[in-house]
């Protein structure tokens, strides 16, 4: 029988910070999910790219967008901006911004398969 839990980002299962970053690991009922946490100044191509070795993200997104505004560009060229209360999906071969001067934080419900893959 499964049994129930309650779980919250103040005692989070992991955590692991990033070159002006941080991603707060939950684990429940076999899912984990990741509230990330990037400051303004933040982009995937310098702060997480070269850890990467790849150069654009590598990893399927899907997340809730909680605060902040967001910049993606995808390697087709589209490009555009994930802010509070959307939902978006993000597919392989993308970078990645905060846009302006607030703080961006998602809820990671898909794409936190490595934390060791952000750095210490």
């Amino acid at each position: 029988m499964e049994k129930s839990e309650l779980k919250t980002f103040t005692t989070a299962d992991e955590v692991r910070e990033f070159r002006q970053g941080r991603v707060e690991l939950l684990n429940a009922g076999g899912v984990r999910v990741g509230r990330v946490t990037f400051e303004p100044g933040w982009r995937w191509n310098t702060s997480i790219g070269p850890l990467a070795d790849t150069p654009t993200c590598d990893v399927r997104h899907f997340f809730y967008h909680l605060s902040g505004t967001l910049g993606v560009r995808m390697d087709d060229g589209t490009q555009f901006e994930c802010r509070p209360g959307e939902l978006a999906i993000l597919p392989p071969g993308h970078d990645a911004w905060v846009v302006g001067d607030e703080r961006v934080v998602v809820l990671e419900l898909e794409g936190i398969r490595d934390p060791a893959r952000f750095g210490d």
